[in-house]
């Protein structure tokens, strides 16, 4: 089992590279897999083409309010977190053929995330275990490196956008936090989201003591499918973007 996690700031791409990511998988027959939305936008579901209302299913964070707030339950005790895995597992997650899927959802109270993070830690604690390959596709910015979804990953990539001391320093300051929560990680991957210009490359290459993969190509496809609600997963094979990523996945080791 390894657990591979997607970072970066918004806007760069980086929930559509998990998309291609798990394409890549699937189309290699390296199943069975875990998708995992911890972004409170809630993009991966749409770009996989799972709607989890339709599906009879609910985030984790409407499953703290219920267990919480609206059936009365208690946090003194027993951990929340043993309260609610069952019922992650049973009226959380949406088991697809070729993978299965968990989103963490919006804010549940005005607050934290520090139940809903805690209850995705706990469930994933428990049943990762069970998969070839667990994707996590986290929220911009870096404050969820500190909740330590899961502390110990094989491969971070940090998708950046356009290059910028602020992207450059964003890689650095999530290379730091990952390290000072004491995440256990074997390799840190840089990649150029759609929007990185191809002629800096080499330049960002110097720049970064990181390994860069290469970039995720500027593809129309990608986003009259995203436009449309369409599921990445339905990409011809020959599109740009999903060349680029199956490249990028070949770098990492995943050929």
């Amino acid at each position: 089992m390894k657990i591979l996690v997607t970072v970066g700031r918004g806007g760069t791409g980086k929930t559509s590279f998990v998309a291609l990511m798990a394409k890549y998988f699937i189309e290699k027959g390296e199943e069975p897999l875990l998708l995992v939305d911890a972004d409170p936008d809630q993009n991966l579901g749409e770009m996989l083409g799972v709607d989890l209302h339709e599906q009879g299913k609910k985030t984790i964070s409407e499953l703290v309010v219920e267990t919480f707030l609206e059936e009365g339950g208690t946090t003194v005790g027993v951990p929340p977190t043993e309260r609610i895995e069952s019922r992650i597992l049973s009226h959380g997650m949406y088991e697809g053929d070729y993978f299965d899927f968990i989103a963490i959802g919006t804010k549940w109270v005005e607050g934290c995330y520090c139940l809903p993070n805690a209850a995705l830690k706990g469930a994933l604690s428990s049943i990762a275990k069970n998969y070839k390959y667990v994707l996590i596709d986290s929220p911009a910015g870096l404050e969820h490196l500190n909740r330590r979804i899961t502390c110990n990953i094989d491969d971070i990539f940090d998708v950046i956008g356009h290059p910028s001391k602020k992207s450059f320093d964003h890689v650095e300051r999530a290379y730091r936090v990952a390290k000072e929560v004491k995440i256990s990680f074997r390799n840190f991957y840089v990649v150029g989201g759609f929007r990185f210009p191809e002629s800096l490359e080499e330049e960002i290459k110097k720049r970064l003591r990181f390994k860069f993969l290469g970039k995720v190509a500027y593809d129309e496809n990608v986003e009259k499918y995203v436009l449309a609600g369409e599921s990445l997963l339905k990409l011809p094979p020959e599109t740009p973007a999903y060349i680029s990523v199956k490249k990028i996945m070949a770098a990492a080791g995943y050929a």
